[in-house]
């Protein structure tokens, strides 16, 4: 555990300006992977906690802080997809990409948190044709709530179990990195499995279309 310590003592220096600082770095770090690039929000969220892990209304504020920087990353780029002509066949490409997903409406927000497959949530969004913005909005503080509620509980379970502080910090960043890993390859595996029932469906379909292409030949030919 020692390397890991050694990292997490590193990056937790980033959150030692006071707790209005360390809320404003987790603000605009969820702010960012929803509206750019993903930036691990997981790990910088568990130690931004367990930098104060002590102070019960830090975690709820953390929280708080955590959702509305998703939210506003997410309708920033909602809007801005909004007032933009997307090409049909852009259009086209998501419909028939939720067509693929596990669930193919809003809810799918929520299966996203275990298994990252939508990327550029305010831009699918607004894509998205049959996808309602309320509903997208209200599973995606849902999942924010539950995912990290989740993670705050389970790190507060660390350090009720280990009696060293420094140790139970290590367990809490672990225990991000490997349900990070798990929601990777879950996501890879999704991909790959849809990405093969794609070309399934494109051959059957290139199928059908020679078979009458053949049939019609076969008629004029008979005539």
């Amino acid at each position: 555990m020692s390397v890991i310590e050694e990292i997490v003592n590193l990056l937790t220096g980033l959150f030692g300006g006071g707790e209005f600082a360390s809320l404003a770095i987790i603000f605009v770090i969820f702010m960012i992977d929803a509206m750019i690039f993903p930036l691990l929000p997981e790990l910088f969220f568990i130690l931004a906690f367990t930098s104060n892990q002590s102070n019960a209304l830090y975690g709820a504020e953390l929280l708080l802080a955590a959702t509305l920087g998703e939210i506003v990353g997410v309708l920033i780029l909602y809007f801005i997809v909004e007032h933009l002509r997307i090409p049909r066949g852009v259009q086209k490409v998501v419909g028939r990409y939720v067509g693929f997903l596990i669930l193919h409406d809003e809810r799918m927000l929520l299966v996203n948190r275990i298994a990252p497959m939508i990327p550029f949530t305010g831009a699918f969004i607004s894509i998205a044709e049959k996808w309602e913005f309320k509903r997208c909005m209200f599973y995606l503080i849902t999942g924010c709530v539950l995912k990290y509620g989740a993670l705050l509980v389970l790190s507060n379970v660390f350090y009720a179990y280990f009696s060293d502080t420094s140790t139970a910090q290590a367990v809490s960043v672990v225990m991000v990195l490997v349900i990070m890993a798990a929601s990777f390859a879950a996501a890879y595996y999704r991909k790959r499995k849809a990405k093969a029932a794609g070309s399934t469906v494109k051959e059957r379909l290139e199928s059908l279309k020679e078979e009458e292409e053949g049939g019609e030949e076969s008629e004029d030919n008979g005539r």
